[in-house]
């Protein structure tokens, strides 16, 4: 955990998103789809986090995570205004919320993204 300056909770969050089969254990290939997604900058994506978060609520303000989503570099570069649109909308679904776990996936899929939703 110290690799990646995270806690136990911060770090639990990342293994839940990258076991892709959910049986408590990182395969080699499921790390490695870490170290390349997040690696060294799962730090950063939690302090995003909480620089977008909203006094008291647990949730991201939207308006403000649309406007830093515009200077994130996804798989293929910058995101257009519709793409953006779009992760906001199916990650905050119809809650139209986004707490620290949805917000972590969120990025995670960002950096893969090449185009073509």
């Amino acid at each position: 955990m110290n690799e990646f300056a995270l806690n136990e909770i911060e770090a639990q969050m990342f293994f839940q998103i990258f076991d892709k089969d959910q049986n408590e254990v990182l395969s080699l290939w499921e790390f490695r789809q870490f170290n390349q997604t997040v690696g060294t900058k799962a730090h950063e994506m939690i302090q995003l986090f909480h620089k977008l978060k909203e006094p008291a609520t647990g949730y991201v303000d939207i308006g403000k995570t649309f406007d830093a989503l515009t200077h994130v570099d996804s798989g293929k570069g910058k995101l257009t205004e519709d793409e953006i649109v779009t992760f906001l909308q199916t990650t905050a679904g119809d809650s139209k919320t986004i707490d620290l776990h949805t917000f972590l996936n969120m990025m995670s899929r960002i950096k893969i993204y090449t185009g073509g939703l």
